[in-house]
């Protein structure tokens, strides 16, 4: 063992008085560098994400809510097209709302809100409230919806008046599952669709 000791000074240069601090020494070659690998998929470009979701067509609403809080009392809203039924055992919806959304925290402290599908005639209501940190409310006419008293707005084709049941995480998103306690539709009602970035309607 002490031989071995002893071997292992001189070859660092110990043992002629060169402390093994201070001996010098050789660095390690750097590790090659690389970003995705043969074998690996790279990360979807989020243009192109954006571009090919761009084909699936989807009916455009309102999601609206009464925030009765003090610091933001009165009615707020946002342009959604991510949403869809969910269950029929319970009633159950679901929509998707960004988590820099400054109109969720609102819905969120109401714990209710009124899905308003939009019909084809009203392009210009949903820009309206595709637009961030105006009083989209102007000059829109509504009234309370039966069982929570969110904003339904008027001369839509169908309503529909939800508690929040749960809300799950999505990546830069929020799931939110509303249970359905109230809904209403007209008879003829034509849905506003939404395309490629454009407004659209059905043409049987």
């Amino acid at each position: 063992m002490a031989v071995t000791a002893v071997r292992y000074l001189r070859s660092t240069g110990a043992a002629a008085g060169t402390t093994a601090a201070t001996a010098p020494h050789t660095a390690l070659p750097r590790p090659a560098l690389r970003a995705v690998g043969a074998d690996e998929r790279p990360p979807v470009d989020p243009g192109e994400f954006r571009r090919v979701l761009g084909h699936f067509a989807s009916g455009v609403t309102v999601i609206t809510a009464y925030d009765t809080a003090d610091e933001g009392r009165g009615p707020a809203g946002f342009a959604c097209q991510s949403f869809a039924s969910l269950s029929l055992d319970p009633p159950l919806v679901a929509f998707m709302v960004a988590r820099t959304s400054t109109s969720w925290p609102r819905i969120a402290r109401a714990g209710a809100f009124c899905v308003n599908v939009l019909g084809a005639h009203q392009g210009e209501l949903c820009r309206a409230f595709a637009v961030s940190g105006a009083d989209k409310f102007v000059g829109v006419v509504h009234r309370p919806a039966p069982v929570t008293g969110s904003p339904r707005l008027d001369s839509v084709p169908a309503w529909i008046d939800c508690t929040i049941q749960a809300v799950h995480t999505g990546g830069d998103h929020l799931i939110v599952v509303g249970r359905v306690e109230a809904l209403g539709a007209e008879r003829d009602g034509e849905p506003l669709l939404f395309h490629q970035g454009r407004f659209g309607r059905f043409l049987a």
